[in-house]
């Protein structure tokens, strides 16, 4: 963790250095405005610890104002950054171009007016990704299958991710997701991970946290729910994390398979987070998949989007989340260096399948720019599946 605040904060500080070096020079301010500006910029730095400070101090009521402008200004500074880079890169090779083959650079491309661009752009880019982390889409899969019995009915199951409940998921939000769900009448309804997000045993949030649990549970699934835990099950203490999403009436499978009379088996693999890094999140699942009767359709529920070698081949179908498609455009660039499998339905190597959600919440900032919140619907239908 101590390693985790050093590297955010580094990266989330110079962020907020690079906005104030070139506010600074665009607008020639003076020493009060310098002043006020820095002192914004550092409390809108340490707004998110203060955050975490406050809700585990029990202080929700703190945190909820804390929480609000300060992730919402982490979206926007974070597309204002992103967006001077890049005319400053666009600047810096006009500039080299100047200099090499005696060019040179467009009027408009002063700092000045870079700057100003930048600015509106992450208003208005901001004000549209509030606007789209409510506006939840529902995704069409159909995976056919021979491992069903030929004339049985399709398995409709749904697919919920990230919703990451807490301070900022309240119940408005998450009756919009389970209207989705509804329609879509599931035959399963299964949960890939960070249910929730943050403490939720402060006095201030103990009934709406039962009231959301409840809202949960009412959602009817003739072949069950089921749900895995996700890293954020571990930040946000696993015991109330756990007893919350039994509550909300899903069997979380631990390293478990369970077979359902449907016909098909549904794996579930703990986070590494809770299994001592990835190598021992790799070893458990190996030995899991391998336990596994061959010939039943087989279904892994699995927080990260990651298809060792050793599971590669032993499943069906793979549904996980954990990356949100990145959230807040162009955020999605730096994910895929870390996690390459993109979102949307993938084959792998060895013939198995993975679905990847852009998740159904947020994290962070009540954001989406360019990935919006996503419910899955899965279809399993009976016949080859050549």
């Amino acid at each position: 963790m101590f390693l985790f605040l050093i590297t955010f904060f580094s990266i989330y500080g110079g962020m907020h250095f690079y906005a104030f070096y070139r506010l600074r020079g665009t607008f020639s301010l003076g020493l009060p405005a310098t002043i006020i500006l820095i002192s914004c910029l550092v409390i809108m730095t340490l707004a998110p610890l203060l955050v975490r400070l406050s809700e585990n101090a029990g202080m929700d009521r703190c945190a909820i104002f804390i929480a609000w402008p300060g992730y919402i200004w982490m979206g926007f500074i974070f597309i204002f950054a992103s967006t001077l880079l890049m005319f400053d890169t666009i600047r810096g090779a006009c500039r080299l171009a100047n200099y090499l083959i005696y060019s040179s650079t467009p009027a408009f491309l002063t700092s000045s007016i870079t700057c100003g661009f930048a600015l509106l752009v992450a208003v208005t880019a901001s004000g549209y990704a509030c606007y789209g982390a409510r506006q939840i889409s529902s995704e069409q899969v159909v995976i056919i299958s021979s491992k069903l019995p030929p004339g049985s009915p399709k398995i409709r199951i749904v697919q919920i991710s990230d919703l990451h409940i807490g301070m900022l998921f309240r119940e408005e939000r998450l009756e919009g997701v389970l209207k989705v769900v509804r329609d879509a009448k599931p035959d399963i309804i299964v949960s890939t991970g960070d249910l929730v997000d943050g403490r939720l045993n402060a006095e201030d949030v103990i009934s709406r946290r039962d009231n959301m649990a409840a809202m949960l549970a009412s959602v009817p699934a003739p072949g069950g729910k089921y749900a895995v835990t996700g890293n954020h099950e571990s930040y946000a203490g696993l015991e109330q994390a756990l007893a919350f999403t039994t509550a909300a009436g899903f069997t979380v499978l631990r390293n478990q398979s369970v077979q359902l009379p449907s016909g098909i088996m549904i794996s579930g693999v703990d986070d590494q987070t809770l299994l001592g890094g990835s190598v021992k999140a790799q070893n458990a699942e190996k030995g899991l998949l391998e336990t596994v009767p061959k010939g039943a359709f087989h279904l892994l529920l699995k927080h990260r989007p990651e298809v060792p070698i050793t599971s590669d081949g032993h499943f069906d179908l793979q549904l996980s989340g954990h990356v949100h498609d990145g959230q807040i455009f162009p955020f999605n660039l730096l994910v895929k260096l870390k996690y390459p499998i993109p979102c949307g339905t993938t084959a792998t190597g060895a013939g198995s399948r993975i679905h990847v959600s852009r998740g159904t919440g947020t994290w962070g900032p009540p954001m989406r720019l360019f990935a919006p919140p996503e419910v899955t619907v899965i279809d399993i239908v009976p016949g080859r599946s050549d």
